[in-house]
């Protein structure tokens, strides 16, 4: 996995869609799980689509996952969710460092480009949009991290497709 920066791998994206085509998914990554999201054919709007339980004995699993989701969905690159905080670092921060780390190392998403995405209070925000639901507490979680997910490669889409309009 290569690291780029935001506008890059849109820049990218746009270069090769011109041949090939080509999605993005979000990542929003929890100690217990990971909501997906992906982009539709013109990188313009966020869905959710499902979610991964996040394991450190499960990586290579998760990781082959990825696999299967890049060829079926036609996927270029990963948007994660990454809490910035400038005043110092939050153990969220760390999660998500660890998991590209430990998702790296296997080996099986070699060239892939991924970018980081500010994810700061995704996770509430939809948390209390969907409270009045009453939903199962697994459900909802579920349903938080998809939405979540959905959250941060929207704002990432909305951003570059305007910076690329300008």
């Amino acid at each position: 996995m290569q690291y780029v920066k935001p506008l890059h791998l849109f820049q990218n994206l746009v270069k090769s869609n011109a041949s090939q085509g080509g999605r993005l998914l979000g990542l929003d990554v929890g100690v217990k799980y990971v909501g997906l999201a992906i982009s539709d054919l013109d990188n313009k709007i966020a869905s959710p689509l499902s979610v991964l339980v996040r394991k450190k004995t499960n990586i290579d699993l998760v990781a082959h996952d990825f696999q299967s989701l890049i060829s079926e969905l036609s996927l270029v690159g990963f948007v994660v969710g990454y809490p910035f905080d400038r005043q110092r670092l939050a153990p969220d921060a760390t999660q998500v460092k660890l998991f590209i780390d430990d998702l790296s190392e296997t080996g099986k998403l070699d060239g892939l480009k991924f970018t980081f995405w500010d994810e700061r209070f995704t996770s509430k925000n939809v948390e209390l949009l969907i409270k009045p639901l009453s939903l199962h507490p697994v459900l909802a979680k579920t349903v938080v991290d998809k939405f979540a997910a959905v959250q941060i490669l929207q704002a990432y889409l909305d951003y570059v497709n305007k910076k690329e309009n300008r």
